[in-house]
């Protein structure tokens, strides 16, 4: 069973491997058959390359998580993008992540963005 600290550290360093760009150690903090809801895909792989196109775009972004909360095997991230210039004013995405662990990695992912979309810029 995966701690509340745990989950918490888990989420923590995936964003951590995302703003450093270490995409290639972030494949151990998921699970072989992790599936992500708004990809439709299963494993890493897929999350990998989103994240090398997003940064290639955006070369300056990075997420910062504002809340974090756990409940279960299930983490809920609230988290600002920075370095991505937002059309027509300050306003920055917001991301909206949930997660589910199992056996202290994570497994399966849904999420959603308000504002600006940094995959559609």
């Amino acid at each position: 069973m995966t701690t509340r600290e745990d989950a918490r550290a888990l989420v923590q360093r995936m964003q951590e491997c995302f703003n450093t760009r270490q995409f290639d150690q972030a494949a151990d903090l998921f699970t072989p058959a992790y599936f992500s809801h708004p990809l439709g895909t299963t494993g890493f792989e897929a999350g990998k390359d989103v994240w090398r196109q997003v940064t290639t775009q955006f070369p300056d972004m990075r997420v910062v998580a504002e809340d974090i909360l756990v409940d279960g095997d299930r983490v809920a991230i609230r988290s600002t993008v920075e370095g991505i210039a937002a059309p027509g004013g300050d306003a920055r995405p917001t991301l909206i992540e949930i997660f589910r662990i199992d056996d202290g990695r994570l497994a399966e992912m849904w999420g959603i963005t308000e504002g600006p979309d940094p995959r559609l810029g």
